[in-house]
């Protein structure tokens, strides 16, 4: 359990890739009300 062990969190950073132990963030676009105030804002 370490940085070689390909399944435990701490291998996937060493070996740059990403699994259930590691998920990535999730980037949420804007909803269409969070875009109409926005524009109403400026």
């Amino acid at each position: 359990m370490g940085k070689g062990d390909k399944k435990s969190r701490r291998g996937k950073i060493a070996n740059r890739s990403y699994g259930s132990k590691r998920p990535r963030k999730i980037k949420r676009k804007p909803t269409v009300e969070e875009k109409i105030s926005l524009s109403k804002k400026k």
